[in-house]
């Protein structure tokens, strides 16, 4: 008899919402093998070779190996990036190129294999205009934006569309007197913008003026909204203050989810909502390896069941 499939979860260390999908997947006696794609060559090694029915191999962790031709289902989330520090600069640059057309690529080309979600379309997705652009394509009511360089242009937006905001385009994490920071969304007035918004890309939007905002969860064919009630204008600055409700999603809102995750070829979305006085929801952004467990609890939605269904494809 075969061995049953594994699920693989590349993930970092530190991952929660990792740890009790295992712990359900295990529970469901699914077999899952667990790697942080950023601990190759040291304590991560892969064997693939390219056969006329695909890529053939395996991958090994310092506990268990998995067979590259019989994965069940890759759960992509949040793997760090591969580091070579005993290398001097060039030479790790090299390194770190190879491990990630390699080792990556290798794991971009599992046959069989079902994504959630598959790395290179995350990497697509996760382009603001793209996911903007995707939104209007899919039907979504989308702010007016601005994405530009030239301050004239931000200012002229700004004076023609205020109140609006400025948001990054994406968020790395840089440090402030040691301590991890991001840029939040701040409201923007004409005045503020001068000359240094021709240092780089920027985005501006329309403020909406919302009385909540929403999360919709897309795991598979199922969808879970969650309204978000505080007093924030980004309610990801302090979650001590946000107060949430199951809801159902108007007419045409699951539809246009699903168009705008087809267009990436996504199977699971964390998209997000302001929603006006008159109920009408605008489109934000889709977070395509963003968070969702920590909705569960405090809703009673059943996500994690929806997510193990889904990997282990049952559903």
């Amino acid at each position: 008899m075969s061995e049953p499939r594994p699920v693989l979860v590349v993930t970092s260390l530190n991952d929660p919402t990792a740890d009790v999908v295992l712990s359900e997947l295990h529970g469901r006696g699914v077999p899952a093998v667990r790697f942080d794609s950023g601990d190759f060559p040291a304590s991560l090694s892969v064997e693939a070779e390219i056969t006329e029915h695909g890529i053939q191999g395996r991958i090994t962790t310092p506990s268990r190996t998995a067979d590259l031709a019989n994965i069940r289902s890759l759960y992509y989330r949040r793997p760090s990036g591969f580091a070579f520090p005993h290398l001097g600069e060039q030479d790790a640059r090299f390194a770190v190129t190879q491990a990630r057309y390699g080792l990556g690529g290798v794991l971009a080309s599992l046959p069989g294999c079902l994504y959630v979600n598959h790395p290179h379309r995350i990497g697509d997705a996760e382009f603001k205009p793209s996911g903007l652009a995707a939104a209007v394509e899919a039907g979504f009511d989308v702010p007016p934006t601005l994405i530009t360089s030239n301050p004239d242009t931000a200012r002229a937006f700004v004076m023609r569309h205020g109140p609006a905001i400025y948001k990054p385009l994406h968020n790395p994490v840089y440090l402030v007197d040691g301590v991890s920071s991001v840029v939040t969304v701040a409201e923007v007035a004409a005045d503020d913008i001068d000359e240094r918004v021709a240092g780089t890309a920027h985005l501006f939007q329309q403020l909406v003026p919302k009385t909540a905002d929403v999360r919709v969860t897309v795991i598979g064919a199922k969808t879970f909204c969650a309204r978000i009630d505080s007093d924030l204008m980004d309610w990801r600055t302090d979650y001590s203050r946000l107060r949430y409700t199951p809801i159902d999603a108007p007419p045409g809102i699951e539809y246009a989810l699903h168009r705008y995750l087809d267009r990436f070829g996504l199977v699971f979305g964390a998209f997000d909502f302001a929603v006006d006085a008159d109920g009408r929801w605008w489109f934000l952004e889709c977070n395509p390896s963003g968070q969702w467990y920590w909705l569960e609890p405090e809703t009673g939605l059943p996500m994690l069941a929806a997510m193990a269904d889904l990997l282990e494809r049952t559903s």
